[in-house]
């Protein structure tokens, strides 16, 4: 897969029933996101993301509804979390009692969120250094939800990818909603389990992040840009439904929760046409093509252009219009942003930055995303963090 991104600002939803688990005949048929000016790369932007929405964009900003609506209505879910919190302490307490001795329990939280964090640091450097700014609890319920998003990612392209197949992946499903139970398997799903009892997170992003890795198993072509926009919502776009619960949303911002999470959204689907573009040349050796087909065709453009792998002004006018689409989701990603709390803002706006210039140096490349790889310099990433933590200083 063009390289997946993990948590609000680097990692992927479902999208109510009929999108649970679609049968491949369907999935040509199903998109997502603004209508002509979007789906046509290099047409002139859309003023909004919410204009004219196709039905599976739709289907796909009820489940944005329906996370936003667990934070709006705290108080009549806080029974239910609590009774969810009892069943945790229970399979706790039932652990370290099997244990025998509380100083081997691999079910204490706290070594299961240190191992999360260890993760986090090693994998996502730059973002656990932004994490250090927020309270404790957010923390490590942030590296217990990338922890979860990283090890879904690698079923399906880590070093085991080969092994896996629909039942496995049915089974970490099945898996998922245990430990969303109470029921965690191990360290890492005892984390995520801890911080599903304290926050208002749904089970329905993650579900959608596993259907993305189903496309994975038999999906190589995207015909449209509604198609991709799906499978980026699946794989990215998750990512911030999951997360802004955690992050949380300013006390004074008077953005609506639902406007927050739709730049959560936003900022997912930008990270991921941004690997895709990155990594168009590291995709085509693999046999796979994530980029509209249709836009391709209407650039001049065929499948044996992109394996072929040379630089035409065809492919620059056409990779022009696929940044500029890009870019406008980072655009309106930035605006959801800053009406995170305070603490959360810097590392979400640190990471949305470096990402979003990984788009200047595919242009600084001269459109070689072929046999060049682009990448943000270590030099210019320390200087976007200090300009990045003075602009989210700034009130909503």
């Amino acid at each position: 897969m063009a390289g997946s991104s993990a948590v609000y600002t680097s990692c992927r939803p479902h999208a109510r029933a009929f999108l649970l688990h679609p049968h491949p005949a369907d999935q040509a048929q199903r998109g997502l996101l603004p209508a002509a000016a979007w789906r046509r790369g290099g047409a002139a932007p859309r003023a909004s993301l919410v204009a004219a929405r196709t039905a599976t964009e739709e289907a796909v900003y009820e489940v944005v509804l329906r996370q936003a609506a667990l934070v709006e209505d705290l108080q009549g879910r806080r029974a239910a979390r609590e009774a969810d919190a009892g069943r945790r302490r229970r399979w706790r307490d039932e652990q370290l009692e099997q244990e025998g001795d509380a100083e081997l329990g691999w079910g204490l939280l706290g070594d299961a969120y240190d191992r999360c964090g260890e993760v986090c640091a090693e994998y996502a450097k730059t973002f656990y250094l932004g994490t250090q700014l927020m309270t404790p609890e957010r923390r490590k319920a942030v590296w217990a939800i990338y922890v979860w998003c990283r090890r879904t990612d690698e079923l399906v392209d880590g070093p085991n990818s080969s092994y896996i197949t629909p039942k496995a992946l049915d089974r970490w499903e099945k898996r998922l909603e245990d430990l969303f139970e109470g029921r965690p398997y191990d360290m890492y799903d005892a984390a995520l389990s801890d911080t599903a009892s304290k926050f208002p997170i749904d089970i329905q992003p993650f579900r959608d992040m596993i259907q993305g890795m189903r496309l994975d198993l038999w999906k190589s072509r995207y015909m449209t840009f509604d198609e991709l926009y799906l499978y980026c919502y699946y794989v990215a776009g998750t990512v911030g439904l999951m997360t802004v619960p955690v992050m949380g949303i300013a006390p004074d911002s008077k953005a609506s929760a639902e406007s927050v999470y739709n730049a959560a959204l936003a900022l997912g689907i930008a990270n991921q046409l941004t690997n895709i573009l990155r990594d168009v040349g590291e995709d085509s050796r693999r046999g796979r093509i994530y980029l509209p087909l249709d836009e391709l065709a209407q650039a001049g453009l065929t499948e044996e252009d992109i394996f072929r792998g040379k630089v035409t002004d065809k492919w620059r006018r056409f990779m022009k219009g696929q940044i500029q689409r890009a870019r406008l989701f980072f655009d309106e990603a930035e605006k959801g942003v800053m009406h995170l709390d305070s603490a959360s803002r810097w590392p979400v706006l640190a990471s949305l930055w470096l990402y979003r210039q990984i788009l200047d140096a595919i242009e600084a490349n001269d459109y070689n995303n072929f046999t060049k790889r682009a990448y943000v310099g270590k030099a210019k990433k320390f200087l976007s963090l200090p300009a990045a933590y003075a602009r989210a200083a700034l009130s909503p």
